[in-house]
């Protein structure tokens, strides 16, 4: 599957940029273990540069600590842990050292919309899946602020920016503000939505977004750096160390970052490579650019498909579309088709209960040319399964 394709619209997968590509075939050619300062301090210090760089652009906290991992489940995983560590520790509970048997009991808040990938990494930390206080949501998938129950104890809430179906936003100002009234610790999935922080034009989305404790993304989709590339940050890095630390007599440590002490892997590749080259090679500027592209896109697909008479089920505020083709048979041989079609890939959907065809345009390399070619193809397949 050509998914780093201009028109792959499938999921939310980016392209690869040439210079990210091309630093992660050298990577991979210099094997470097990245976990220690004192065996790689090449790759150690493109991580630094790269997280002082990262931090700048989605415009969080200067000293927030940071992790390179794999994807976002990782990224979640990880910030989570930074959470659990954090909330139990106000109550003189170590819960690396003791666990969770007999631990006071944490709170986990989330939305009705909460990415699979954050209830996995609930899961993985012993903290349940089920055991999630669930809040409704609006139209848009965006999380009810008034709906936020009663917190007692220690509590974290889950929000969401970018959603994976209507690229909505939850409301996390009003979050936070709640939240940290009750004491709780605020996580932010922003898996793809956070990167939205680069773009003039759209960071107004983000709004409150830098107040709260821990957030997770993927470099490997907005940024279009090469899988795999996640990326975890914590405002307090005292808790994100507190959470991934490892000790070993046999590992020199000194006075620099030292990587494995943020992340769960001791053995991982040079990830901080590429993020650094995609930085590097797109700019500020060039980034932005690359979001406000992919956004024009995915507006440009809403109008043609709405003025052909399709119902476009969500508010375009970013790069995601959901389209209806009628009754959910009709739509299921709409998306069929198109994938037979081949002049573009785009997936199916659930959403609040409708069939739909899924559009998420993030790649690099994405023009309107492509969205034109791609929008003639959608409407020539549906006239004909109509």
């Amino acid at each position: 599957m050509g998914v780093v394709g201009r028109r792959f619209f499938g999921f939310v997968i980016g392209g690869s940029l040439p210079a990210a590509l091309g630093a992660n075939w050298l990577a991979s050619a210099w094997d470097q273990n990245a976990g220690l300062f004192a065996a790689t301090p090449t790759s150690a210090t493109l991580e630094e540069v790269s997280l002082r760089w990262l931090l700048d652009v989605l415009t969080l906290p200067a000293g927030c600590g940071g992790a390179f991992v794999t994807g976002a489940t990782v990224a979640n995983f990880t910030a989570l842990a930074a959470a659990r560590h954090a909330v139990l520790a106000r109550l003189g509970w170590d819960v690396e050292a003791q666990g969770l048997f007999g631990a006071p009991a944490i709170q986990v808040v989330v939305s009705e919309e909460a990415h699979p990938s954050v209830i996995k990494s609930l899961g993985m930390l012993g903290m349940g899946r089920d055991r999630v206080v669930r809040v409704p949501v609006d139209g848009q998938g965006r999380t009810l602020a008034g709906a936020l129950p009663e917190l007692q104890g220690p509590s974290i809430v889950c929000v969401q920016v970018g959603n994976v179906n209507t690229g909505s936003f939850d409301p996390v100002s009003e979050i936070c503000r709640r939240a940290h009234e009750a004491g709780a610790w605020v996580h932010v999935d922003g898996a793809f939505g956070l990167w939205a922080a680069a773009s003039p034009r759209h960071a107004h989305l983000l709004e409150g977004v830098a107040e709260a404790d821990s957030w997770a993304t993927d470099a490997h989709k907005w940024l279009n750096v090469p899988y795999d590339s996640g990326l975890a940050f914590v405002r307090d890095a005292d808790h994100l160390r507190g959470a991934m630390s490892l000790t070993a007599a046999y590992l020199p440590q000194g006075g620099r970052r030292e990587p494995l002490m943020y992340v769960p892997e001791l053995s991982r590749r040079a990830r901080g490579v590429d993020t650094w080259a995609a930085l590097k090679s797109l700019g500020r500027s060039g980034l932005g650019e690359l979001i406000d592209r992919n956004c024009r896109c995915a507006t440009r697909f809403a109008e043609g498909l709405s003025a052909a008479g399709f119902e476009i089920l969500n508010d375009v505020v970013l790069n995601q579309v959901l389209v209806s083709f009628g009754t959910p048979e009709v739509t299921g041989r709409v998306i069929a088709g198109i994938q037979e079609d081949g002049t573009c890939w785009c997936g199916p959907t659930l959403w609040q209960g409708r069939a739909a065809m899924r559009i998420s345009v993030s790649s690099w390399a994405t023009t309107l040319t492509d969205v034109d070619r791609s929008l003639e193809a959608m409407l020539r397949v549906a006239r004909a399964v109509s």
